[in-house]
């Protein structure tokens, strides 16, 4: 059997040395990071609950607090007593036995995302960044235009607040809209990372990221792309 020569050792040894303060480091900074209030919800905040995250360490884990209404709008929060930082990127809403409730990972700057098995995928982001994609989403409220850049009017469509499912909520179609929109027959509508989604009942997608000019862009670009712009 191969065995390591003494300098091989030292070298090795000095390598962890340098690393293990590092990756505590790292760790560090992002339980710093997280201390102060976010925002608990599905991914497109139908149910939310605030959460303040604090430095405070219990036998339960770090203190946090949430907010009243939390279990009726997740309640699944009912079981979260302390919340932790685990390895380098895991923060952890934990029970008062320390075990998971839920564990999210960074996905963005600022958002966070974990999953409850047979129930799906939840967000914690900053509480200031969520309720200025709340306002976001208001604004979005209304009247729109689909138009081709090349001028060419291809629908009209109203955005609503009317809740579709937990996470949409309802498009509906003006009349004499041309073919390329009736075939797709959009039905519901969100916003999800800075892009604004319609989606048919057969689960087709349209994206739109918003362009320069305070209008949405339908991605990937076409060589006439299709633009919502409000009526």
């Amino acid at each position: 059997m191969r065995r390591w020569s003494d300098a091989a050792v030292a070298t090795v040894a000095a390598l962890l040395v340098l690393v293990t303060p590092a990756r505590a480091q790292d760790a560090g900074n992002l339980k710093k990071d997280m201390i102060g209030q976010w925002e608990l919800s599905t991914t497109e905040r139908s149910k939310t609950c605030v959460v303040t995250l604090k430095p405070d360490a219990t036998p339960q884990g770090l203190k946090l607090e949430l907010e009243p209404g939390c279990a009726a709008a997740l309640p699944f929060t009912k079981d979260i007593a302390g919340w932790s930082v685990k390895g380098l990127d895991i923060v952890r809403l934990q029970d008062a036995a320390g075990q998971s409730v839920i564990d999210f990972t960074e996905v963005e700057s600022g958002i966070f995302e974990g999953l409850r098995t047979n129930e799906g995928i939840y967000i914690l982001q900053n509480l200031a960044a969520a309720r200025s994609l709340a306002k976001s989403m208001d604004q979005m409220i209304g009247d729109w235009s689909m138009v081709l850049r090349s001028g060419r009017t291809l629908c009209g469509l109203t955005l609503t607040n009317n809740e579709a499912t937990p996470d949409n909520f309802e498009v509906f179609l003006k009349p004499r809209c041309d073919q390329v929109v009736t075939s797709f027959a959009p039905k519901m509508w969100r916003l999800e990372r800075g892009e604004l989604l319609l989606m048919s009942a057969s689960g087709e997608i349209w994206r739109f990221e918003a362009d320069d000019n305070a209008q949405w862009r339908k991605v990937p670009d076409s060589v006439d792309p299709l633009i919502l712009v409000r009526q």
